[in-house]
This record gives C-alpha cells, sequence and structure tokens, in this order.
C-alpha cells in the first residue's frame, strides 16, 4: 500500500491492523510447531528470521496506517512490551523505533494542499522564503519540514495529513483492537478507560491550536531555564491543521544513548525533571514522552518538542499525589492505602491488605521512592510491566481490585514512558532525593537542582510547592 493514502473505513482499518497482529500470531505459532522436528540451531534461525519478519511488517503497516494505531507502535517501540519473547525484544525495538523517527512521510504534493486550505488563498511564498519539500520527521497525525521565514529564521512546519481526523475516527471505533498493542503503555488499566482517554486526547492533538496554546504555556514558563528549552510558537502562521515553531537543532536520542554514562545521566536527569517537575511548578505536565521528542542541543540543553497531549491537574489533586507518596516513602501501609483511596485507586480499602498495597506500589514506583542510587534498566521495565499487568504476577489479585480514575491515567502513562526512555539510558541517579525537591521542598539534590531552583525562585516561585517538611 502506498504511503501517501491513508486507508480510512473503520472495515478497511480493522483489517489491516487485524491481518499484522493476527496472521503474524498464526505463522509464529507454525514456525513453533515446525521447529519441534527441526535441530535446535535451524530451529532458532527460522523462530528469529519469523520474528524479524514480524517486526519489519508491524512497522510498515502501522507507519502506513498512521493516526492512533502508529501512535501506540510509537510508544511500543521503546516499552519492552508484555506481548514480545524477550530474546527478541530488540528486533522489535529495532524495527518499531523507526516509527519514531523514520515514520514514512507522505508526498509534498498531498500535504502541501493542507496549506493551501489553511492559509485560505494566501501565497505561500509571501509567508516563507521556503519550505523544504521533504520532510525531516513523521509522526502519528503529521510531519515537520524545514522552512526559512522572509525575515530568514529557521522555523519547523508541522502540517497535519489529509484525511487523518476520518481515519481517527475510525481507528477509535476499533479501540478494542487497539487496546492489543495499547496494554504495555497502559498496563493493568480497563480498556474501556483507555479508549475514552485515548479519544479525549486524541481529538485535542488533532488541533494545533490547541497544542499551540499548550506549547506557549510551557515555552513562557521555561524560558531561559538553564537546561530546558521548549520552543517558540509563530502564532501568526499557526493554524488548525500547521503549525510553525522554531526550528531546533541537535543531537538525537539514538546519538545521546552512545554517549558516555555520565552524560546520559545527565540527560535523564533533565527528562526526569521537566516531566515530573513540571507537575509541581506549572500544575501541566506532557503526557506523551516518547524520545522522538528529545534533542540535545550543542549548548547542553535538551529540547523537549510536542505538545499534542498535555494534562492539566488542580492543586488539591497534586497535594493528593504527595500525600500518597509520602506515605509510601516513609513505608506507612494504613496511610498509603487511605491516599489511594482519596485518589480514587481503591474503592473499598478496607477489602485489600496495606501490607501488599504497599509492596505493589514499591514494585511499581520503588525507583523512585527508595533513598538509594538506581540505575534503570529495560528489565525493571519489564518488571513494572509485569507486575501491573500479568495475571501470574503475584499481584494479580490486587490488581483486580484497584482501578485507575480517568485523572490520574496519562499522570500513570507519563511515569512509565518515562521509565522506559531513562532504562534505554540506562540511566542512573537517586531518583527519590530528586523527587523530595517537589514533594517536601528539600535542598536541591544535585547540580542541575541548584540551577533550576535558582531560576524558578527568580521568577517567584515558593520554594516548598507543597507539602511542609517532616521531621
Amino acid at each position: 500500500m502506498a504511503a501517501d493514502k491513508i486507508p480510512k473505513g473503520r472495515i478497511r482499518r480493522s483489517a489491516k491492523l487485524g491481518s499484522v497482529i493476527g496472521g503474524q500470531a498464526t505463522r509464529y505459532a507454525g514456525t513453533k510447531a515446525a521447529n519441534v522436528a527441526r535441530s535446535e540451531e535451524s530451529a532458532d534461525t527460522r523462530l528469529e528470521a519469523r520474528h524479524l519478519e514480524t517486526a519489519v511488517k508491524m512497522a510498515s503497516v502501522l507507519g502506513e496506517m498512521k493516526g492512533a494505531a502508529m501512535k501506540m507502535g510509537q510508544l511500543a517501540s521503546f516499552i519492552d512490551t508484555e506481548f514480545l519473547p524477550p530474546e527478541y525484544a530488540e528486533l522489535y525495538q529495532e524495527q518499531l523505533a523507526k516509527l519514531r523517527t523514520d515514520a514514512p512521510a507522505m508526498p509534498w504534493e498531498k500535504v502541501s494542499k493542507v496549506l493551501e486550505e489553511e492559509y485560505r488563498g494566501e501565497p505561500l511564498d509571501e509567508l516563507f522564503a521556503e519550505i523544504e519539500p521533504e520532510a525531516f520527521a513523521a509522526a502519528s497525525i503529521g510531519q515537520v519540514h524545514r522552512a526559512t521565514l522572509c525575515d530568514g529564521r529557521a522555523v519547523a512546519v508541522k502540517i497535519q495529513y489529509p484525511g487523518v481526523a476520518e481515519a481517527l475516527e475510525s481507528d477509535l471505533r476499533n479501540a478494542g483492537m487497539i487496546m492489543r498493542l495499547a496494554r504495555a503503555i497502559a498496563p493493568g488499566l480497563d480498556a474501556k478507560a483507555v479508549a475514552e482517554e485515548l479519544r479525549l486526547r486524541v481529538m485535542e492533538e488533532l488541533d494545533y491550536e490547541y497544542e499551540a496554546q499548550s506549547q506557549r504555556t510551557f515555552s513562557r514558563n521555561y524560558r531561559e531555564h538553564p537546561f530546558i528549552y521548549v520552543p517558540d510558537v509563530l502564532t501568526r502562521l499557526s493554524r488548525r491543521r500547521v503549525l510553525v515553531t522554531e526550528y531546533v537543532d541537535g543531537a538525537g536520542f539514538e546519538e545521546v544513548k552512545r554517549r558516555p554514562q555520565a552524560d546520559r545521566d545527565r540527560f535523564g536527569e533533565i527528562v526526569f525533571r521537566f516531566s515530573f517537575g513540571s507537575i509541581y511548578h506549572l500544575q501541566h505536565f506532557n503526557a506523551d514522552p516518547h524520545p522522538g521528542n528529545y534533542l540535545l542541543m550543542p549548548d547542553g540543553r535538551v529540547a523537549f518538542l510536542d505538545y499534542g497531549m498535555t494534562k492539566r491537574l488542580d492543586s488539591e489533586q497534586i497535594e493528593l499525589e504527595q500525600r500518597a507518596i509520602d506515605a509510601a516513602t516513609r513505608r506507612d501501609p494504613d496511610a498509603l492505602r487511605s491516599s489511594l483511596h482519596d485518589l480514587g485507586f481503591v474503592k473499598n480499602p478496607s477489602k485489600l491488605d496495606a501490607e501488599r498495597l504497599m509492596d505493589h506500589v514499591m514494585a511499581v514506583g520503588g525507583w523512585y521512592m527508595e533513598d538509594r542510587e538506581i540505575e534503570l534498566t529495560p528489565e525493571r521495565v519489564m518488571r513494572v510491566i509485569e507486575s501491573t499487568s500479568d495475571p501470574r504476577s503475584e499481584y494479580y489479585d490486587l490488581m483486580r481490585r484497584e482501578s485507575v480514575p480517568a485523572d490520574e491515567l496519562m499522570g500513570r502513562r507519563m511515569e512509565t514512558g518515562v521509565l522506559a526512555v531513562l532504562a534505554q539510558l540506562r540511566a542512573k541517579r537517586n531518583w527519590h532525593r530528586i523527587s523530595r525537591e517537589w514533594i517536601y521542598g528539600d535542598p536541591p539534590a544535585t547540580e542541575l537542582g541548584e540551577l533550576e531552583w535558582a531560576y524558578f525562585e527568580e521568577r517567584g516561585v515558593r520554594r516548598i510547592p507543597g507539602l511542609a517538611q517532616r521531621t
């Protein structure tokens, strides 16, 4: 199927997605059965070839479909998903990672029509001195072209794919099928809750004017920050299906992964501080933490791109979350159970063993609740996913009685996504000491923390964002 045409109909898209999941599963089972009669070396070779074929085809089909189906593939590309045999995870990682940085782009003649429609007859050569016809990035609902304004400024022009709105509607009606891919991204959640939250956030993502508003908020709050950079939005040139922002150059995630440990640790801490810290500094966070949106700039700052999926929180919800983290940190099972009840995670607290609930919470979030330096690894990500989704998990009986309220869904998605990003870097820090800066207002735990708090204090942000320090 050509990459310049998005299948829109529900039946066609359902068949397309179903064939790649079901068909490859059938072939995999067939290969496994045939391998019984083969030598061990021959069987391994055949099975590896089958997995490689599956990964390539899955990346190809999801890339062509774009929309919500492709977004699931992008997220799966940096989380070691539960439905992939661990010995072949790298094959899938390598192929699905292309959906982050090398997703199939549409021809210029197709997407340029969107520009003509959105600018309503304004000549493009009066708005831009030049637009490169080849996209330098392509994502789930749009692709990005480098352009130069008439005043010489370099900009990035994100153009929504023509027909993607109709395609997304079909995807979202096929939410049950898409949830097969989404289980690893939102583990342990009710499929209907996942589908509804996905529908709301993706419909927001279709409106680039909404995204522009969110990005302006982050850009304003992080302007002149010492290590976080958010590109400016050119409001005058942005429309519902066109978003024009400042162009940023820098090293991509794959290059950062090859850097020395100290560089990866620093990069990981910046990702952690931006993702979690925005909750407490801005009451607003980016809910789409995939590494294709991060660039390491030449001056050492990290640029954070793409604000199509963000979420705002009120102060009451933030304080409830702080109290739950505080209870877990102090290893107070009864206080934790009560806090999770107040947040909506636990419906009938008297029916849950508080000690086991504490163990479960530490299995999931212990990486930033334990007061020690921790190197994050893909194996830890898998343990977290298993402890929240696998029926074989020792916590499965708890999972069946726990729930995730709608207001918490994006936060848990962000948390799992950030963990997966940091694990890909194998970043090492005492993540708990950093988080205490936000939970209790502790002194900065690192040099980056000292720089960040000096920045916010200059802007009038109060020192203790929530709970008072406990003695």
